[in-house]
């Protein structure tokens, strides 16, 4: 084999190697509710009004998002990081997360329902 082409090889194997391992790490990140409704007080200036629309950078109906399913909420947390997810409010804020506090706040308003005394909509 040439010296080129097993270079290439070593490379992409390697490459394969650190993304499994990238995603083997955050599978490993638990969230934890009772974490996350202390790191909540960002979103409720938001999410935590009913109706609310924003204006900036365009009209937008702010979902409220007690109850919804966590890896829903993880997933698009983790878009709106990467941009995947394009709203530049969402994408500042989650500048900032780590994996951990993803899962944390998702982990909140996941365990949120109709009867949740604290955040009972939201």
């Amino acid at each position: 084999m040439n010296k080129f082409v097993g270079k290439h090889v070593v490379i992409a194997a390697l490459s394969v190697l650190a993304g499994y391992a990238a995603s083997a790490q955050a599978a490993d990140v638990v969230g934890n509710a009772k974490a996350g409704q202390g790191k909540v007080a960002m979103c409720i200036g938001c999410h935590g009004i009913p109706e609310y629309r924003t204006a900036y950078p365009e009209v937008y109906r702010v979902p409220m998002l007690g109850g919804q399913n966590q890896a829903y909420l993880e997933n698009a947390l983790h878009g709106y990081k990467k941009g995947d997810r394009h709203f530049e409010t969402m994408r500042a804020i989650t500048a900032s997360l780590s994996d951990q506090d993803i899962a944390d706040i998702a982990a909140y308003y996941a365990a949120q329902n109709s009867s949740s005394k604290s955040n009972p909509d939201k």
